[in-house]
């Protein structure tokens, strides 16, 4: 099966995910074009929604497809009674939704979002080692750390942990071999080529670099996380007495 966005044909497969859900996957691996393509096929889906539908949520190279299956079974008409099963009405509609051209998401509005970071110390019990791991000093490693510009592809593992793209291979390090049992909440690590940071308090086994005072999971809001897919994120470093300051909300 084949979508199309502005003339250009993507391959993608729907396979079930229990029996309440769809996953609906490219044939193609992770990149920033991939990750443009899911957030197109997720705004045409949440734009039309089918009678069942419940949401639908984005990945690397992927979306869930979530529904109610006694909604969609009691909305099924015409060609649809002659289904099986719910899957096959539910992967029916999606095709119908997608078999429109799409409009690509590369010229959507990109939210910037700065995260202030206290980078070392107690806050960041690994940056040494990441510094020395990769030939650098700790000054070196924050540098370029703050220097990036973070593309968000997806939230998951916690809630609110943002899988990022774009980090420098010159401050690349190993996970631990032994993971830490308890990852203190707003921690910022980095796992091979990939930074991030713990949404909420986890065990864990990346590289801690620093503590953003930020809550990126905060379930008291309508929107519960703090970034989303699509968005740029900024680091900002600062100091122990800013930190301090941002968790009184002074700052």
């Amino acid at each position: 099966m084949k979508l199309m966005i502005n003339d250009t044909p993507f391959p993608f497969e729907l396979l079930p995910l229990g029996d309440s859900a769809v996953i609906l996957r490219l044939v193609s691996g992770i990149s920033i074009e991939t990750h443009r393509i899911v957030s197109s096929l997720t705004a045409a889906i949440e734009a039309q929604p089918f009678a069942g539908f419940m949401g639908c949520v984005p990945s690397f190279a992927a979306a869930a497809v979530h529904y109610d299956p006694l909604l969609v079974s009691r909305s099924r008409a015409g060609d649809e009674l002659k289904h099986g099963t719910i899957f096959e009405t539910v992967c029916a509609r999606l095709k119908a939704c997608l078999s429109k051209e799409l409009t690509s998401a590369a010229d959507q509005v990109t939210r910037i979002v700065e995260i202030p970071v206290c980078y070392g110390g107690k806050y960041g019990p690994d940056l040494s080692f990441v510094a020395e791991h990769n030939g650098l000093s700790e000054e070196e490693v924050i540098a370029i750390h703050a220097a990036g510009s973070y593309l968000v592809y997806m939230l998951g593992f916690a809630p609110g942990f943002p899988y990022l793209g774009g980090m420098s291979e010159e401050i690349a390090a190993p996970r631990h071999q032994t993971p830490r049992t308890s990852i203190p909440q707003g921690s910022v690590g980095i796992a091979g080529k990939q930074t991030g940071v713990y949404s909420v308090s986890t065990p864990g086994g990346w590289q801690l670099i620093g503590r953003t005072p930020l809550a990126l999971f905060r379930p008291q809001e309508e929107i519960p996380s703090l970034l989303r897919p699509g968005d740029s994120v900024r680091f900002k470093p600062i100091t122990t007495q800013e930190y301090m300051l941002y968790i009184e909300g002074e700052l």
